[in-house]
Formats: C-alpha cells, sequence, structure tokens
C-alpha cells in the first residue's frame, strides 16, 4: 500500500488529503463545499478533481478512508442524576466521541423534555445518573420515559450498574434499540468514559452514516469510521504523547473556529501547579473537548455578539467598525464572504472573541478561601497554564494575516486572573487542515501521522 485519501466530509466542506505512505508525507490537498442537501458525491468528486488538478494528473488510491460531521455533525442529548456530577460526566462522553450536545437534561425528565429530544432530531441518547450502588430510582424513571415515548434514536446507557437489569427490560420491552456500557461515573467525582465513548462511536458507523446522506457515497469510499472532532482528538493526542520513540509536543491546546461552533481541545492533566491549590470537582480527562455552540462566525455570530460588553462594542465603534451590524450581516447571510480588507479585520476581530470566550469555559479555574493557614484555592477543571503549544485551525484561523493576535486571545490575562490559560505558549498553524485527515491516518499508521503533523503543523 502506497497511496491514502483521507476524507472529511465538514458541515460546509468536503476536505481532501493525499498521503503517500512510502515517502511518509502529503501528496495535495483540496476542498469543495459540501453537498450534502443534494448528494453528497458532487462536493467530494469537485474536491477530488481539484486535488488531481494540483497533483497534475490522476492516481489511485489504495484506500480511502473518511470521517464526517456533515449534515449537523453527530447530535446528542445527555441525561444525568445531578447537574455537576454525573450529567456532567455524561456531557464529556458525548463531546469526547465527536458529538455535539444539543441537549442536557437531568434529575426526572418530563414529557416536554422528551418531547424536545424528538424536535431536535437528536441521533443517540445518552442516559446516566448514579455511582454504582447508589440513586438508581432517578435512572429507572428516565428509561421508562424515553421507552414510552416515539424516541427511536439509540439509547446508550452508562449510569448506575445496579439499574442495568431492570432498565434492559423496559427498554427490550419497549423495542428500543439500546447499549449497555460501563458507569460513567462509577464512584464520585471518577470518570469512566472509554467503554460508553467506544459504543457511540460504533453506533456512528453503523447506524448515524447512512442518516446522514454518507450511505450515497459508500461504492467510492472505502469506509466512514469517526466524527471528525473525535479524529482530531486522536490527532491531538498522538502529536502531544509521541509515538514508539517519536516525541510529542506535551501539553498542548487547539482552538478549532467554525461557522456554527468553537471547538477547544486540551492535552494535558491538568493538574495543579500552584503549591497552595487543591483539586475540586469531577476528574478531568487527558484529552479533553468543549463545544460551544453560541460561538461562531457565521450561524452564532449573534452569541459572539452576546459575549461582548458594552465598552467592547464601543471600542469597535470608535475604530469605525459596527460590530452590532457586523455579526447581524453574518448571522443572516451565512453564505457571505469575505471580500474586502474591512470584512478579514472583522472576522478577526470576531474570530478572536471565539477564542477568548471558548478557552474561559475550557479552561480551569480557582476560588480562593481563607483559612487559619493563609489563603487556599480550590481548583476546578484544568491548570493550562503550563501547555507548551497552542494551535490554531478551522478556516478563519488559518486565512488570517495575523492569527497570533487571535491566538494571543487563548493566553493568560490579568482581568482573568482565576482562569488558569496558557501563560506563554508558542503558536502553531495548522496551515493544511489536516488534523481530521491526521486523526483517520494514525488509526493505522501512527508513526506517519506524527511526523507528518509535526512537519506540517508549523510554528507562526
Amino acid at each position: 500500500m502506497q497511496n491514502i485519501l483521507l476524507v472529511d466530509f465538514g458541515s460546509t466542506f468536503t476536505k481532501l488529503t493525499a498521503v503517500d505512505l512510502k515517502k511518509e508525507d502529503i501528496i495535495a490537498t483540496s476542498k469543495a463545499i459540501t453537498t450534502v442537501d443534494t448528494n453528497i458525491s458532487d462536493g467530494y468528486e469537485t474536491a477530488l478533481d481539484r486535488l488531481f488538478e494540483k497533483i497534475g494528473s490522476k492516481i489511485e488510491f489504495d484506500q480511502i478512508v473518511a470521517c464526517s460531521s456533515a449534515a449537523g455533525g453527530l447530535k446528542m442529548v445527555a441525561i444525568g442524576l445531578v447537574e455537576e456530577l454525573t450529567t456532567e460526566a455524561a456531557t464529556r462522553v458525548c463531546l469526547g466521541a465527536g458529538a455535539k450536545v444539543e441537549l442536557v437534561l437531568s434529575h426526572n425528565i418530563n414529557n416536554a423534555e422528551v418531547q424536545s429530544i424528538l424536535d431536535k432530531k437528536i441521533d443517540i441518547v445518552l442516559l446516566a445518573g448514579g455511582a454504582n450502588g447508589g440513586n438508581s430510582e432517578c435512572v429507572i424513571h428516565n428509561a421508562k420515559k424515553l421507552a414510552e415515548s416515539e424516541v427511536t434514536a439509540p439509547i446508550v446507557f452508562a449510569g448506575n450498574k445496579d439499574a442495568a437489569d431492570e432498565i434492559t427490560e423496559i427498554l427490550s420491552q419497549a423495542k428500543k434499540d439500546f447499549y449497555i456500557c460501563e458507569n460513567v461515573m462509577p464512584r464520585l467525582n471518577v470518570l469512566n468514559i472509554t467503554s460508553a465513548k467506544d459504543q457511540i462511536k460504533e453506533i456512528f458507523v453503523k447506524n448515524i452514516i447512512e442518516a446522514k446522506g454518507i450511505k450515497k457515497i459508500e461504492n467510492e469510499i472505502d469506509r466512514v469510521v469517526l466524527p471528525t472532532p473525535n479524529a482530531v482528538l486522536m490527532a491531538a493526542e498522538l502529536l502531544s504523547k509521541g509515538f514508539d520513540g517519536i516525541e510529542g509536543l506535551g501539553d498542548l491546546m487547539i482552538a478549532d473556529v467554525g461557522g456554527a461552533t468553537t471547538d477547544i481541545y486540551s492535552m494535558a492533566d491538568g493538574l495543579p501547579t500552584q503549591m497552595n491549590a487543591l483539586l475540586s470537582g469531577l476528574e478531568e480527562p487527558f484529552a479533553k473537548r468543549t463545544v460551544e455552540g453560541d460561538l461562531g462566525m457565521r450561524y452564532s455570530a449573534m452569541g459572539v455578539l452576546s459575549s461582548m460588553s458594552p465598552s467592547e462594542i464601543s471600542h469597535y465603534n470608535k475604530q469605525g467598525i459596527d460590530i452590532v451590524k457586523e455579526c447581524t450581516l453574518r448571522y443572516e447571510e451565512i453564505d457571505f464572504i469575505s471580500e474586502t480588507d474591512h470584512d478579514y479585520v472583522v472576522d478577526d476581530i470576531i474570530a478572536a472573541k471565539c477564542i477568548d470566550a471558548a478557552t474561559s469555559r475550557h479552561v480551569g479555574t480557582l476560588k480562593g478561601v481563607y483559612t487559619p493557614m493563609g489563603i487556599m484555592y480550590y481548583q476546578v477543571g484544568k491548570d493550562l497554564t503550563k501547555a507548551n503549544y497552542f494551535i490554531g485551525t478551522g478556516g478563519v484561523v488559518i486565512s488570517s494575516k495575523d492569527p497570533v493576535a487571535m491566538l494571543k486571545r487563548a493566553t493568560k490575562i490579568e482581568s482573568k486572573a482565576m482562569e488558569l490559560r496558557p501563560v506563554s505558549p508558542k503558536f502553531l498553524l495548522d496551515k493544511d487542515y489536516i488534523l481530521s485527515a491526521m486523526g483517520l491516518l494514525s488509526m493505522d499508521y501512527p508513526e506517519i501521522a506524527l511526523k507528518i503533523m509535526k512537519k506540517h503543523i508549523t510554528e507562526i
């Protein structure tokens, strides 16, 4: 095997990366608008033609592997017991599996909440609740509600194992499509996401791809194996940890700014670096992803505007930029393409705000408590102050004339002193948009994927 084609069916663009395995390098990359509303093959064929044009001739591929976030990506609901604990654990499973969490529900769900699952056309329901040996009444109630409903989405149960037998009976009698996994929080504040995450990926490959229209292209590609964000997460973890004697980059963060969401990834244990800080709250995974559905360049531009203070808006007005008008324009015209220098300046402002706000929600925080021994701090979340690298990806970041200024908005600032942001990371750019492709490649060729990333994701 020599040539492999890696495909990312994105919500906006279908991106292709051709790799020569023998040379351990990229042959060429290309992209075209994703045509999921008509026939997804159209966008793929356009991107393929552009790829061959770059190469100078048509070439044969020994294998074609794809990931997808088309048609809204993998949409999930996380249902738990207590919002701060099992619901949060369930949400992290969804995000780690590459899903977009459309709904977060806790305690006993009611008819209106069940209807919201139907209204949002959820792809997979993750049902959690209770540590092993703890509360089982709530999760059994929620299973009954789902059993009585018209919800047809697969249900993954990953809660109190003491309730598993009864929930199996309830969902079997209702003829629901369901799966039983290990508890996402077997003990208080202990996270166990692997079993449920793997099951979600399996369901994605088996069931969801057909629903997203990807099945129309199955004769042209070998397999669609992952949701795109999960592929990025795999690539990021490989780049951080290294492989088989090839050194990784250590602790790192990634910001991926898109039209509808801003994704932040962190690869770090995140343990306290401050001597008088104690960990508090739910255990953090080494590889973490958060998704902000109200922060984006087009669909979520009004959410970005809402996150701006009156002083920020006034500041831009004094610079001759009506940021209210500009955000409204991008929200109302989601196919708006920047052409002028002014347009690109505005895009940079919006993207910088996305990164700033999304980083605030991703990193850990400190809360000071006065004790007889002096002030102590409780740390909730990950301490990312020592992150070695911060990587930018996504169209707006890659095309920016000054991506460093944009990415610096994620670093430590005096006005947010209690947020555990990176202090002095080096900034890298995924200029060829290859992270998702390298996640796919890493499934079979991790060493080659790592070498390519270290070569093409460059310092700026």
